[in-house]
């Protein structure tokens, strides 16, 4: 697999890649690093540990509880709740420790494990890399320094989760959804039980898809990566809006009344207009992706709201939020992050406050969603090229600025190497999509020619 742990914690086929000596392993290494580092100094440590539905985290679950409680932590295994549920658990129970098994938006075989420190924030770099490297130490033969008796450490289930993390996002709610109808794909995830019971709670009426994981279907032609059936559901059930949402239920996309998609910046701008309404967008910020479409920055500038941009994923947008105290972030692809509220993306956070804006104004989503236009985008991948030279091509940076004068200021482009491919990803937003097109050919056959 090369470097165990990617953007999002170590990820792969279960049983192939992701085994259950690997998660026992990697769960013994992280309990040993942390302790190194001090976490546990002073009390008996303690770990919350999640799952979303698929069948390969039962023996997952089996193997990271069993390795943690063989190196002397305390386990509340929780059972399946969503990604930013593990997070928030993991901070309101005082634990040292959060461990969730999901590959998020992955197919079924695929399984992850992502940890989380104290407080429910993601691991940092250095943790992780010293945990992978005691982890290789210990594959290989070294031995573990094993406690016995009473050292050894306890697991129970802790049911009482569910319900906790519910009424914390019902408490977050501005104001409550009575009146509106609402559509909710669960993508057979992590949130099957938890989302639906939250909109009920706050005042929807609620129609369920994608509700009845089987450990085999999660993300199986339903959630945010596949809107079709919700946009369907929502306009043959006359509702006001749908919300979908990924396996781990980390991100949230949404539908309007008439079937169309309301994306990530989309969401973003709603919310961004409605979080200034009560003072709640520090220094009047949003934080999100060079990747969000220049509708997203355009709007934002009219509207008078500042925007950062990180480069592409989530854990950048979150680094910058933390770094600047910004309280409101997010990507196109529908992790939002509402630090105030949540240490991670929380797609049912998301989709309630969304849904609190539509019942709070009495304006359907699509007319909010109109905040911004989004402009058309083209991407086009160009394969086996030198990707190194992206920045020190001069014949590259000719055509581009040749590209970006055409455009002039409703027009941007963008070109990226790719982190795991050789290839560049190249970018292009205009006003009209047929000039997009031919911009984008133009400077593919540039990289070609410039990086081939």
């Amino acid at each position: 697999m090369g470097r165990l742990f990617g953007t999002d914690g170590v990820r792969g086929v279960a049983n192939a890649d992701l085994t259950a000596e690997m998660a026992l392993g990697l769960s013994v290494a992280a309990a040993h690093v942390l302790a190194e580092a001090g976490t546990f100094e002073g009390h008996r440590p303690k770990a919350v540990v999640g799952r979303d539905p698929r069948a390969s985290g039962e023996f997952l679950e089996a193997a990271v509880v069993a390795g943690l409680a063989s190196a002397g932590v305390d386990v509340l295994r929780v059972g399946v709740l969503p990604t930013p549920a593990v997070a928030y658990l993991t901070g309101a129970l005082g634990a040292d420790l959060g461990v969730m098994l999901s590959a998020s938006h992955n197919a079924m075989p695929d399984n992850g494990i992502k940890f989380f420190a104290r407080g429910g924030h993601k691991l940092a770099d250095e943790l992780e890399d010293r945990i992978e490297k005691v982890y290789e130490e210990h594959r290989t033969g070294a031995p573990w320094d094993r406690p016995t008796g009473t050292g050894v450490g306890r697991v129970r289930d802790y049911d009482e989760g569910f319900d906790q993390y519910v009424s914390h996002l019902i408490g977050v709610l501005p104001n409550r959804l009575d009146g509106l109808k609402i559509v909710l794909d669960e993508a057979h995830g992590a949130a099957s039980r938890v989302s639906p019971e939250a909109f009920a709670r706050a005042g929807a009426e609620i129609v369920t898809i994608g509700a009845e994981p089987d450990g085999l279907n999660i993300n199986d032609g339903c959630g945010s990566t596949h809107l079709d059936q919700l946009k369907a559901a929502v306009v043959a059930h006359g509702a006001h809006l749908g919300i979908a949402h990924d396996g781990d239920a980390d991100r949230c996309l949404a539908v309007d009344h008439t079937g169309e998609e309301v994306d990530g910046d989309q969401i973003l701008a709603v919310l961004a207009l409605a979080m200034r309404e009560r003072s709640a967008l520090r220094s009047g910020t949003v934080v999100a992706t060079v990747m969000s479409n220049l509708g997203f920055k355009l709007a934002m500038e009219r509207e008078g709201i500042h925007l950062v941009q990180t480069a592409v994923g989530d854990r950048y947008v979150l680094e910058e939020m933390k770094d600047k105290d910004f309280a409101l972030g997010g990507e196109q692809s529908g992790h939002v992050i509402i630090l105030d509220h949540a240490t991670t993306g929380d797609g049912t956070l998301t989709g309630l406050l969304l849904a609190a804006r539509v019942a709070q104004t009495g304006r359907t989503l699509r007319d909010l969603a109109a905040v911004m236009e989004r402009l058309p985008q083209v991407l086009v991948n160009v394969p086996d090229v030198d990707k190194s030279r992206v920045q020190t091509s001069a014949d590259l940076a000719a055509a581009i600025a040749e590209a970006e004068r055409e455009l002039g200021e409703t027009g941007r482009v963008l070109l990226r190497p790719s982190g795991t491919e050789p290839l560049v990803r190249v970018m292009v937003e205009a006003a009209d999509i047929d000039q997009a097109r031919s911009v984008a050919g133009r400077l593919a056959d540039a990289v070609k020619s410039a990086l081939g």
